[in-house]
């Protein structure tokens, strides 16, 4: 596949390049067969459910009101101490950083996770660092801000290089970076699939942007034709770590970057960043980069308090659609609203039954162009449709501060075992309610031994009891719960 390009300077976040770009919110129809990431999927209906839409965007607020419970525990490496930054002035950024932090993001104070992880990243002798911590705490803003504060603007060589798992991820975190970068005249690129045209990996030209952020086959492509040079690199930031460093993910691609750039520049500092580690990645990323900084969050501690959890088990499929309609979305206070659903089909079959029933929903699946994704998303953050129906691609990179009502149509579970993936579960989870505010989760389930079965897992995996409407169909249940999630004036 041939390689297109986005080339930007953070000083004019709107300007086009001549490098064939594609703007963050349009580019062309595509009929060709879908991705995760740039990694094409044996199975058909996995595809479609993972690559749903292309253009996203993240707001970062000002001030983040955290989870209660949101405790980070820090294993230093070494004798370096290193102080909380209370304030963003204690990092000693550039006036321009500043600027962009205060001016253009509108922060006032770091969030917990970026009072503890900055001080790391920026601090000599800058170790590496595996950092996790809640959805919607601001670990976008760690990572952009680490890679800005490393870069050298009078050097015109990639500096700063950041690895996403999706096309969608890489284009929100360059909109991030624009932002915050608007003031220091850093230069930066964007390595993603093209749609259906553009300059290929062989007769594109060097790479002169200090910061790239793209997918890893592109940019494998872009490093393995010597169009992206790596002497002089400071940084390399995963993004989602635990889907980049997995078995099932990108863990081929994300080491032979880094033995590339260890074979020419070994002095590089590397951040991993993610809402979720599991045991096995953990051990791995653990014994793969040496030294690191740690900050983890108890598995116990994960669940977000903002959001309210409930389940209601249903005796027929066709319940679900009746409980999504008169009895939750009919009774309270709702904003936007995310259906999650396993596979295109599903998403079919309930944007059908809702729209039948008068409601204005829009969803995506694997058969759309890329145009019209880009239309549905765009309509739903501008807040022109009030529910979006999607698969499992929302889950990790989808930030709309108003959503606060996430349906689980249907449990996400692993495609070869039907076991949980508890880590989609969380991820999920964390789009209602973002950045501390009100939400709520509803679990629709049938009455059916395998579906009960997992739900009782995910309980179990998160020590938490997961409230259930015991009527599927009492009004009186979903208005209590609804008030208990704040979604309901009492």
């Amino acid at each position: 596949m041939a390689d297109t390009v986005e080339k930007v300077s953070t000083t004019e976040a709107s300007s086009s390049s001549a490098e064939a770009p594609i703007p963050a919110e349009k580019t062309e129809p595509t009929t060709e067969k879908t991705k995760w990431g740039d990694v094409e999927d044996d199975d058909e209906e996995e595809a479609n459910a993972v690559s749903e839409l292309n253009s996203l965007s993240i707001k970062e607020e000002s001030v983040l009101d955290e989870p209660e419970d949101s405790s980070i525990k820090a294993v230093t490496s070494g004798e370096t101490p290193y102080t909380s930054a209370s304030r963003f002035e204690d990092l000693n950024l550039s006036p321009e950083l500043m600027k962009g932090l205060y001016v253009e993001m509108k922060f006032e104070k770091p969030s917990k996770i970026q009072a503890i992880s900055l001080p790391m990243i920026i601090t000599p002798p800058r170790k590496h660092l595996i950092a996790q911590a809640h959805n919607g705490s601001g670990k976008t803003t760690c990572f952009v801000l680490g890679m800005l504060s490393r870069v050298d603007p009078n050097l015109r060589e990639p500096q700063a290089l950041c690895i996403c798992p999706t096309r969608e991820l890489a284009i929100q975190n360059m909109e991030v970076l624009q932002k915050m970068g608007k003031f220091t005249g850093i230069t930066a690129e964007l390595a993603v699939p093209e749609s259906n045209h553009g300059v290929t990996s062989a007769r594109r030209a060097h790479v002169s942007a200090q910061v790239v952020i793209g997918t890893p086959g592109t940019l494998k492509k872009w490093i393995s034709f010597k169009k992206l040079g790596l002497n002089h690199l400071k940084i390399l930031v995963f993004d989602e770590a635990d889907h980049m460093l997995a078995t099932d993910g990108f863990r081929d691609d994300s080491l032979r970057i880094m033995k590339d750039i260890e074979r020419v520049n070994p002095n590089y500092q590397v951040l991993l960043f993610s809402a979720t580690f599991n045991e096995t990645v953990k051990d791995f990323v653990q014994r793969t980069v040496k030294d690191p900084n740690q900050l983890f969050v108890k598995r116990e501690d994960l669940k977000l308090d903002s959001v309210k959890q409930y389940k209601v088990v249903c005796p027929r499929e066709q319940n679900k659609i009746e409980v999504i309609k008169d009895q939750i979305m009919e009774l309270g206070d709702i904003g936007q609203t995310i259906i999650f659903v396993k596979t295109k089909v599903s998403a079919g079959k309930v944007h059908k039954a809702l729209a039948d029933m008068g409601y204005d929903v829009t969803s995506v699946h694997g058969n759309m162009t890329q145009e019209d994704r880009d239309k549905i998303v765009k309509e739903f953050k501008d807040c022109l449709t009030q529910v979006l129906i999607a698969t499992d691609v929302l889950a990790r990179g989808f930030d709309q501060q108003r959503v606060n009502l996430v349906v689980n149509y249907n449990l996400p579970t692993k495609y070869d075992t039907g076991e949980p993936d508890y880590e989609v579960y969380l991820h999920r989870v964390g789009r209602a309610g973002r950045f501390g505010r009100k939400g709520a989760v509803f679990n629709l389930l049938l009455d059916d031994r395998r579906e009960i079965e997992v739900m009782e897992k995910i309980e179990r995996y998160f020590e938490a009891q997961v409230k259930e409407i015991k009527s599927w169909n009492s009004e009186e249940e979903y208005k209590s719960a609804l008030k208990e999630a704040g979604l309901l004036d009492e």
